[in-house]
């Protein structure tokens, strides 16, 4: 009976949460699925993997139909002995999204008790934690992994905390267990944020133990937390690893060319300035934390019937002599107007934490006389500042130059995560602490915090004027329509100013009664928790509701061929296609093998290639294509080596295949090598006889250099068999030559072999695979074997056994701990 009434309270939180999620997203309950539209373009590009796993009953790690081939590392690629996704899989049982839902709550739950909060106000806190607009609004559009990620923060934080107040086996194994969660997670970004928190968390503690001259302990935890991360990375080794050694080959790498296509000079960090910078955070907008339409919403922001755009739409001519009626521009209304008038080139939901959240952070940072309360602080601030990324140049550039490994992220506004992590801490610290304090402290602490969070939302009010409401993407739109938009958004700052302030004296009037004892604590802190959630609750169902869901079979078949995809998909031969509207998107790889795709890190070499050789001989299309054959007039000598058969081509009345008549085909024997010095002549000599000179950078391979090679009339490349990580060729010439394959050169894990004997080959043409192959007639096979999916697995295998038993070990120990405090006579 004490085991259920210890643990009742929780158990009673998880089935609320559990509710909450399912009642949120309550259309999974019928079948339907939230139509994400990230996950769409994953889908597109996953499916080759995802028919070999199917047809073969294996692991392809590797794809054909996305930039003309890459590493499926990225794209949820199953790994032996990954027994941390089994247990993730365990933890997400609930149909998604609701399963990143509830796992919000619960790793926030988890840290809240280790602040030590009772659990009706922690069950409050991870609500108001999971329920921030950022996060679920990430849900909307597919960043799963990104919700991934944020969800086990809160247990990474936990159990380090944990660690430091010397509870080193609960903590530890904590620590060991969330770790190892986040990583399998696979949003590098968002955990690479998390290590900034971490930071402020360990340097509060190092100093707190060097104050207190206890160097013993110090160690210890410091230790602890060592063998716990080691043992979390080691169970995510094959991903890690092969994470990192794709890297060099992905976007996220320091380019060889030193010159952009357009001639200036590339910059020295990984990727763009400007690109990493692009949504950057505005200093005014992040107002907009506590008042979420002050900035205008989203850029699709639903209107009401009277709304000015809806004055504006009824003075349009449809048809002659006919205006959209009231009815007809209140419904064009709804379906989204561009409110957004922030410094980002658009968002599709505020990051709004709640005016309450705030205003009960404040009272944390008045009431709450525990100092870890600066470090939480701490990591909001440096979060919020980072977030303005190019609006704060001095400190961005400084991270940018000199902090390791932060120029491979972009989207700098995204690391405010760590600030609504922080924040709802603070606030849960401040109603915790408000409950604890004498009437003095309280009145003087509800006071305060009161004066500071309506003295900031009444500034706002009063300095409306300030701003012009503009933004940049009104640019080349009907003016009167802007005028009517400005009016919006203004409409828009004022009401949820005094919405947040509304919001604010409700909750400081039930907080003033109970200390005034009109109120009992317990109903204080449930009004004041419904208030919280609610307000929350209302605003993420404006962005992420039931009209999002669709019919389960829209979500798994996301994509439907067009006219052009059908009439391409006739061919069965081995080819490749280029859709030049959709070269960042994924439905050509959805039906093609596409030298396009939709990701973050797409291979680099292949990516310039297209920048430097093909897009910038495709601008004039009309010059090129014949109208008659619809094929294109002459060769494009990049587009002809990676086998493009087919373009698709953009038109008013929709797509068009265009053939191209002068592609390549599996492979050909080259007659000749050029050998240059650097990456940029490389580059440079992409536009040459391809068909018949291979270009080869001595740099790289310097046996190649002045070496003659033989091709005959008869010589022939010939695919036989084409998989996902194999093919076999039969080749044919006279003498010795040089054959050039119509596939992507990765070192890494392809191997090839001449008639079963493995042997050696190289990169020519800037992205290809060159092989030499002795005179007459030979089988070639190339084989993806990833040398590091098998070390990797083995040392996950070797990590995981080691967490096994020291859980086995912890979780008995901690039992028999327990039972010796509790009846000490027990030796």
């Amino acid at each position: 009976m004490k085991f259920l009434n210890r643990f009742f309270p929780h158990l009673l939180a998880v089935l609320g949460f559990v509710i909450i999620s399912l009642i949120y997203f309550y259309p999974v309950l019928q079948k339907k699925a939230l139509f994400q539209s990230d996950i769409a373009q994953y889908t597109g590009m996953a499916k080759e993997q995802n028919d070999f796993r199917a047809k073969e009953n294996a692991e392809p790690y590797w794809t054909n139909s996305a930039f003309a081939g890459m590493p499926t590392y990225q794209l949820g690629a199953n790994y032996p002995h990954n027994y941390i996704k089994k247990l993730d899989s365990v933890l997400r049982f609930l149909p998604r999204p609701a399963d990143y839902l509830f796992l919000y709550f619960m790793g926030f739950y988890v840290l809240l008790l280790v602040m030590k909060t009772d659990p009706l106000k922690a069950f409050f806190g991870a609500l108001a934690f999971g329920f921030s607009t950022y996060f679920i609004i990430i849900l909307g559009v597919g960043h799963n992994a990104k919700a991934h990620a944020i969800a086990y923060m809160p247990l990474v934080v936990a159990g380090t905390i944990l660690v430091f107040q010397r509870r080193i086996i609960l903590g530890g194994l904590l620590t060991m267990l969330a770790v190892a969660l986040e990583i399998n997670a696979n949003h590098f970004q968002m955990t690479y944020y998390l290590l900034i928190l971490l930071l402020a968390i360990t340097v509060y503690y190092v100093i707190k133990f060097v104050k207190a001259k206890q160097y013993k302990p110090l160690l210890i935890s410091f230790a602890a937390l060592a063998g716990a991360v080691v043992l979390a990375v080691g169970a995510n080794a094959t991903g890690l690893l092969a994470t990192a050694e794709y890297t060099s080959f992905s976007m996220r790498s320091k380019s060889e060319l030193t010159v952009k296509p357009d001639g200036q000079k590339h910059e020295t960090t990984s990727m763009p300035r400007d690109y990493i910078t692009q949504y950057s955070y505005g200093i005014a907008e992040s107002f907009n934390l506590i008042a979420p339409g002050l900035f205008g919403g989203s850029n699709s922001e639903k209107l009401g019937p009277d709304s000015k755009v809806v004055e504006y739409l009824q003075t349009q001519e449809i048809e002659k002599d006919r205006y959209l009626s009231k009815d007809e521009a209140v419904a064009y209304a709804a379906d989204g107007m561009p409110t957004y008038w922030g410094d980002q080139p658009g968002v599709a939901a505020p990051a709004y934490v709640g005016a309450i959240v705030f205003f009960l952070c404040v009272l944390g940072l008045y009431n709450d006389k525990r100092k870890i309360k600066y470090t939480f602080l701490a990591g909001a601030i440096a979060s919020l500042i980072l977030s303005w990324g190019k609006n704060f140049s001095l400190v961005t550039d400084f991270f940018i130059d000199y902090v390791p490994m932060y120029d491979k992220f972009r989207a700098v506004s995204s690391i405010q995560v760590v600030l609504e992590l922080c924040v709802p801490v603070l606030a849960v610290m401040g109603l915790k602490s408000f409950f604890e304090s004498d009437k003095d402290r309280q009145w003087k602490s509800l006071k305060n915090s009161a004066i500071v969070t309506l003295g900031i939302l009444l500034l706002l009010i009063v300095s409306k004027s300030v701003f012009k409401f503009t933004s940049i993407n009104d640019e080349g739109i009907d003016p009167a329509f802007v005028d009517a938009l400005i009016e919006d958004r203004k409409a828009l700052y004022s009401s949820d100013l005094w919405r947040s302030i509304l919001l604010v004296l409700a909750a400081a009037l039930v907080l003033w009664m109970v200390m005034k004892e009109r109120v009992s604590t317990m109903i204080g802190v449930v009004i004041v928790g419904v208030l919280m959630v609610g307000d929350l609750f209302l605003v993420d169902k404006k962005y992420v509701n039931s009209e999002k869901f669709v019919d389960k079979y829209k979500v798994d078949v996301p994509f439907e061929p067009s006219q052009a995809d059908q009439e391409i998909l006739k061919d069965t031969g081995n080819y490749r296609v280029y859709d030049i509207q959709g070269r960042m998107q994924a439905k050509a790889s959805y039906f093609h093998k596409s030298i396009g795709g939709y990701s973050a890190v797409r291979p680099r070499r292949l990516d310039e290639v297209i920048d430097y050789q093909i897009d910038t001989k495709l601008k004039n299309l009309a010059e090129i294509i014949d109208p008659e054959t619809l094929s294109l007039k002459s060769n494009i000598p990049a587009l002809d080596i990676l086998n493009v058969k087919y373009l698709v081509v953009p038109t008013r009345d929709g797509e068009l295949p265009v053939t191209n008549p002068f592609a390549g085909g599996a492979g050909w024997f080259v007659s000749s090598v050029k050998t240059v010095a650097s990456a940029d002549d490389e580059m440079k000599n992409l536009s040459g006889d391809l068909r018949n000179t291979a270009i080869v950078n001595s740099k790289d391979f310097s046996q190649f250099k002045n070496k003659p090679f033989a091709k005959d009339s008869t010589a022939s490349v010939t695919l036989e068999v084409s998989k996902s990580n194999y093919l076999k060729y039969k080749t044919q010439n006279a003498g010795d030559g040089l054959a050039v394959f119509s596939e992507i050169y990765y070192p890494k894990g392809w191997n090839a072999y001449i008639d079963n004997k493995k042997t050696d080959h190289i990169r020519a043409d800037y992205v290809l695979r060159a092989l030499e192959i002795p005179a007459g007639t030979h089988t070639v096979e190339f084989k993806f074997e990833p040398q590091v999916v098998k070390t990797g697995s083995m040392i996950s295998l070797g990590s995981s056994l080691v967490m096994l038993l020291l859980l086995v070990g912890g979780i008995y120990y901690e039992g028999k701990r327990k039972t010796v405090v509790k009846n000490p006579a027990v030796k």
